[in-house]
């Protein structure tokens, strides 16, 4: 088999390994939100972090447009003057944080989003949800990290290599997201 075979054939195997009972939980918690009119947060970082933009975008137009019930959604990655603020003059461990200090209440839902499950930022930000009583949700890969413990709901890819939790992380996504653009047409 040559790579892109190899590839492939690994993405497939990782795909198969999505808990798709948890992910159905999670839209469980996404037609919560929408239905209690709650704001959703959602970030991580660098791959995660355009993940996280991807998804907003999906639910903001596509689960949202056209339609009499509207998700309250925003990717805490979307604002980059105020994660470079944060970054330079405080930490970049306080950029999500922080904008949920600004935004967040209780019983609104967080997802957090890390490979690895170990990144600071997400890690402060989940404790931070978790500690004003917002319901959170992580995805995350290999054994989950500290963050997957955190999460009141953990989607875990348990595999290895990030590229491919990126991928079925984004999977995840569009299951949650093509749920209320397909299902509920």
């Amino acid at each position: 088999m040559n790579f892109a075979e190899t590839y492939q054939s690994s993405l497939m195997k990782t795909i198969q390994g999505i808990d798709v009972a948890k992910v159905q939980q999670a839209i469980g918690l996404f037609k919560e939100a929408r239905a209690n009119g709650k704001r959703i947060f959602v970030f991580g970082n660098g791959g995660s972090a355009s993940t996280a933009s991807h998804f907003a975008c999906d639910i903001v137009k596509g689960a949202s447009f056209g339609r009499d019930s509207k998700f309250k959604i925003m990717a805490l990655t979307d604002s980059l003057p105020t994660m470079t603020a944060y970054s330079n003059d405080v930490s970049y461990d306080v950029v999500f944080l922080e904008q949920l200090k600004n935004f967040a209440e209780p019983g609104d839902l967080v997802m957090g989003i890390s490979g690895s499950g170990n990144s600071p930022n997400v890690l402060r930000a989940m404790e931070y949800a978790n500690s004003i009583g917002c319901k959170t949700m992580a995805l995350t890969g290999r054994d989950g990290g500290k963050l997957g413990p955190l999460a009141q709901l953990d989607i875990n890819v348990r595999e290895p290599h990030m590229g491919r939790i990126e991928d079925a992380h984004m999977i995840v996504c569009h299951m949650i997201g093509y749920y209320f653009m397909d299902a509920e047409a």
